[in-house]
């Protein structure tokens, strides 16, 4: 079968999620904690759970959160403390192998769940192979696993402090043991992690809805090269390496994290509104009658388009919210159709009018392209697309997966070239400054690699492809 995913912007990478807080139904708080950030990952979801002193229970499948658990499984997990994650694969396929939590039992027993990835994975996957240690499989998330269950030092945090100076790429990292909870971020802070509190408790994740969701406040960031860890004894910190600089990823700000999440002390549906203003002043379209959002991700930065313009805005494509991913080949009756079964357009609203058709990125162009077809069949007079991003012209090596340089449309075209390819009247995107203008941030201090080729890791343009651990298992 072939999958059919009508989505084709950046694929969300992973989410985390850890609470150590005895008395409370830990893996149901999991659960929900997960739901929040199902954005990040919908091929797998895992929950790792275990009562002070006890053996780990990891329970993880294929699908999303509500197919993976139910009533009884929560039940069955129970504890005192948990781990969760949600998983799209950058390094590693898809299968049940590779889900999340990792759960090991070398010298000591811990789950793990990872968001990001290590440009130095394959060297540590063949050094550990040397020493005996053996893998189920191919994710560099499991190597961070291994190399912590087989580490010598008697405290989980001792070995988390020899460990991660060892580690090169992105790497947002929540464990449990059977008597504490430890998170852990690489010393660039490429992918986010923070930390909450709740009734005296503390839990981490990747963002602050998943906070929200089980009434937890938001304490702080976990600081780029920090340890924290979550005992009977409380809370406490480490710096466990010093980076050369912070380079946290500037499309989380775009593209990845749920609007209502807070980053950068901003609530990222007001930044999306900001860059909105900007591409519209960075790129008018004095003439349109209509601004229009490609639902959902385009919504905030058309309505700040819309704001910024004068011009009225409406829902010109309605989206399909029970639509997710679908492995069933529509037929060859219906591919012609394929994108309806996500979006459709509204004649009464767009026929006759000249749209600014607003979305947050655009790379490979093919679901853009059908977009444009649809609007045009609907009646539109014209299509001005306007993105509230640059164009994305290198893959990135830390945690997304994106295509190759040469999948992207952005490729060595320019934007008139990009818009003759796509069938629209014109195209433009929101610059770089633009973007740092709208998240109140500066280059020095975040990674912008996807849109400038500047990586900010040395090593990242040799780094491993998503299969690279693939053909070391096969040949075992």
């Amino acid at each position: 079968m072939t999958k059919l995913d009508e989505r084709e912007g950046p694929r969300d990478e992973c989410g985390v999620f850890g609470l150590y807080a005895p008395g409370h139904d830990v893996s149901r708080l999991a659960y929900f904690a997960l739901y929040a950030l199902q954005h990040r990952g919908q091929e797998s979801a895992g929950i790792a759970a275990a009562d002070v002193g006890g053996h780990i229970m990891t329970l993880r499948e294929l699908g999303l959160v509500n197919q993976v658990f139910d009533e009884q499984k929560l039940r069955a997990l129970g504890g005192d403390l948990a781990v969760g994650h949600v998983r799209y694969s950058t390094t590693g396929s898809n299968g049940w192998d590779n889900a999340q939590p990792v759960h090991r039992s070398d010298r000591r027993e811990l789950a793990l769940g990872h968001n990001g990835n290590l440009i130095n994975a394959v060297e540590l996957h063949s050094e550990l192979r040397e020493l005996g240690v053996s893998f189920r499989s191919t994710s560099d998330s499991e190597i961070i696993a291994a190399l912590l269950a087989s580490h010598g030092a008697e405290r989980i945090e001792d070995a988390v402090s020899a460990v991660v100076p060892r580690l090169q790429g992105a790497f947002s990292t929540v464990l449990m043991t059977k008597d504490s909870l430890v998170a852990f971020r690489d010393p660039a802070g490429l992918r986010p992690l923070v930390l909450g509190r709740l009734e005296g408790h503390y839990c981490v994740a990747s963002e602050s809805c998943a906070l929200d969701i089980i009434g937890a406040e938001l304490v702080r960031d976990v600081n780029p090269g920090e340890m924290v860890w979550i005992d009977s004894a409380g809370l406490h910190s480490r710096q466990v390496v010093k980076g050369s600089r912070e380079a946290f990823c500037v499309f989380e700000y775009i593209y990845f994290a749920r609007p209502d999440s807070r980053m950068n002390g901003d609530v990222l549906q007001a930044a999306r509104g900001r860059m909105g203003e900007i591409l519209a002043r960075e790129a008018p379209a004095p003439n349109a009658d209509l601004v229009i959002p490609v639902p959902d991700s385009g919504a905030p930065a058309a309505r700040g388009y819309a704001r910024a313009s004068g011009l009225p805005q409406d829902d010109g494509l309605i989206k399909n919210r029970y639509v997710g991913r679908t492995f069933i080949e529509p037929g060859q009756e219906l591919r012609k159709h394929g994108l309806r079964l996500k979006f459709n357009p509204l004649p009464d609203v767009v026929a006759g009018k000249k749209l600014v058709v607003v979305d947050d990125s655009i790379v490979r162009g093919n679901t853009t392209r059908q977009i444009v077809q649809m609007l045009r069949d609907a009646g539109a007079r014209e299509v001005h697309m306007r993105v509230s991003a640059p164009p994305i012209k290198h893959p990135c090596h830390y945690g997304i997966d994106m295509s190759t340089r040469e999948e992207m449309i952005a490729h060595e075209r320019t934007e008139e070239e990009i818009a003759a390819e796509l069938g629209c009247d014109t195209l433009a995107y929101l610059s770089l400054e633009g973007v740092y203008e709208a998240v109140r941030g500066d280059r020095e201090r975040h990674c912008d690699a996807c849109f400038s080729g500047r990586y900010p890791l040395e090593g990242s343009d040799e780094a491993n492809g998503k299969y690279a651990l693939e053909l070391p298992l096969v040949r075992a």
